[in-house]
């Protein structure tokens, strides 16, 4: 018998395997990727990988070190960036192995986000699965399209509700700093974008993607020094379409995998392409950006 402990790295084996055959060998100065920590690091993605959602594509093209300023030419600024494909950016659950190898109904394991799950939702907050609990969350996650929707109060459930609260009013705690010309405001904890001028939020919020352990977005004041929409890094040689520099290598920009993963980017804010190109008619070279809060798990 397979410990569960075991199994998940079986899976990644099996994962990185097949992520060889259809994924670009990085150059040598790529650094390794560190595994994900916490509860989250024995989840599994909850539905098998299909042609846009490949769980195996962490390592997403950012930069360490800044990239070489230049001008774009008018030819090359009319290139739109190619499109994701269909699936790319849908919610898939991380849930327990186990769970994912019966394909079960209603999952009677507590997740990572079990009270935070429990309390948005207005349920006994106990940290505990319960029948009742299963089926509250299993009804949210048929609602929001959150696949496998087996109940598993996971990461993404989690982030799901955190979006949802904060569109009406993402700087409701007040921590984002309020000016009278535009900020890019870059919530760590709650893993969310947005851009205000005065009180007013011009954009998002969105759910993004920022850095992993030891490769943390860099927090406090920023401003957008350089944006090239058809950038491709030079440690990946990937493309980071609609990228706008802030912080030396670090940059929002979209990322044609899923955002939606228990490990971080290698510093940059990974968006889906859709909000990453509404960005980009949004901000311009000389706006500020603040980064604050604590990625879940770095």
């Amino acid at each position: 018998m397979i410990s569960r402990r075991i199994a998940p790295r079986c899976l990644a084996v099996v994962l990185a395997a097949a992520a060889a055959a259809v994924l670009p060998v990085a150059t040598a100065s790529a650094e390794p990727v560190p595994p994900a920590s916490g509860a989250e690091a024995e989840l599994v993605p909850g539905v098998a990988p299909g042609p846009g959602y490949q769980p195996w594509q962490i390592d997403t093209p950012d930069q360490a070190l800044p990239p070489r300023v230049y001008e774009p030419g008018e030819e090359e600024d009319a290139v739109e960036p190619r499109g994701a494909v269909a699936g790319t950016y849908d919610l898939v659950e991380f849930v327990p192995l186990a769970d994912a190898v019966a394909r079960v109904a209603c999952t009677r394991s507590a997740g990572p986000h079990q009270r935070q799950v429990e309390r948005w939702l207005k349920r006994t907050v106990d940290g505990k699965q319960s029948a009742g609990d299963c089926k509250a969350i299993r009804a949210f996650q048929v609602k929001e399209k959150i696949k496998p929707a087996i109940g598993f109060a996971g990461p993404v459930t989690w982030a799901r509700m955190q979006l949802l609260s904060a569109r009406k009013n993402p700087n409701a705690a007040k921590k984002c700093p309020v000016r009278s010309y535009r900020v890019a405001c870059v919530d760590l904890t709650r893993q969310l974008t947005w851009v205000q001028q005065g009180e007013k939020v011009v954009y998002g919020p969105v759910p993004m993607r920022s850095g992993r352990a030891g490769y943390r977005t860099r927090a406090g004041w920023h401003t957008v020094y350089w944006r090239h929409k058809n950038h491709v890094s030079t440690l990946y040689n990937q493309p980071m379409p609609y990228s706008q520099f802030f912080s030396g290598g670090q940059a929002f920009h979209a990322v044609y995998g899923s955002i939606f993963t228990t490990v971080g980017s290698m510093g940059c804010v990974n968006l889906r392409l859709g909000d990453a190109r509404k960005l980009w008619g949004v901000l311009k070279k000389g706006d500020r950006v603040y980064v604050w809060g604590h990625r879940p798990g770095t």
